[in-house]
């Protein structure tokens, strides 16, 4: 019984988070009321109180998924790669199994409109600021802890994350301002803005006169 229980809990959480980001995407999400929301599944705001705090976090749920999902794969990266090759590695693994990480929650184009969305409305944006921070910093100590160094008296691992999550950052600024907003777009986008950290920090960009 309990199970079948905890199975109708989480068929409704689902419902409620596929309807908030289907009306999110389609008239915004300042315009989306939980009202809304809840009417499309027929069921009480007591029941969206139950599941959510608030939009907001119904709007960063799936992001939270993608989030650990990239953190599973920086764990399981080989121990004799470098700090940034293995967090190069799981994120592009992150984004090419997108699809097995999230699916059973909701289809991958609408995460991506979702993404595209937090991209684009200066309140979420906001709070995808805060929450990349608070993401950098348990990456740093992940990084540390592989590396084998104290994250308090070594910088390394906060500066190598801190550039690499600074890439995230403007890729996914730029993926969601261009046309092509397809997991693939950003994929492409992720691999090859990553791939100029080292010529750009270690190499002269003007060529001797």
């Amino acid at each position: 019984m309990g199970g079948l229980r905890e199975r109708k809990k989480r068929r409704t959480r689902d419902a409620l988070l596929r309807a908030a980001l289907l009306l999110f995407a389609d008239q915004g999400y300042e315009q989306t009321t939980v009202d809304e929301i809840t009417d499309s599944v027929a069921v009480s705001q007591r029941t969206f109180f139950r599941y959510f705090a608030n939009k907001e976090e119904v709007a960063f749920a799936v992001q939270d998924l993608v989030e650990s999902h990239f953190v599973a794969a920086l764990r399981s990266r080989p121990a004799g790669e470098g700090p940034f090759e293995a967090m190069r590695a799981a994120v592009l693994d992150a984004w090419d199994t997108l699809d097995e990480a999230i699916s059973e929650v909701v289809p991958v184009d609408l995460y991506m409109r979702t993404y595209q969305l937090i991209e684009s409305t200066p309140a979420l944006l906001a709070v995808h600021l805060r929450r990349s921070t608070e993401l950098e910093e348990r990456v740093a100590r992940l990084i540390a802890e592989r590396e084998g160094l104290d994250v308090e008296a070594d910088p390394r691992p906060r500066v190598a994350v801190a550039a690499f999550t600074g890439v995230m950052r403007v890729t996914g600024r730029l993926w969601g301002q261009g046309e092509d907003t397809s997991v693939a777009a950003i994929r492409r986008m992720t691999e090859a803005y990553l791939d100029q950290i080292g010529p750009a920090l270690s190499t002269a960009w003007r060529p001797p006169v």
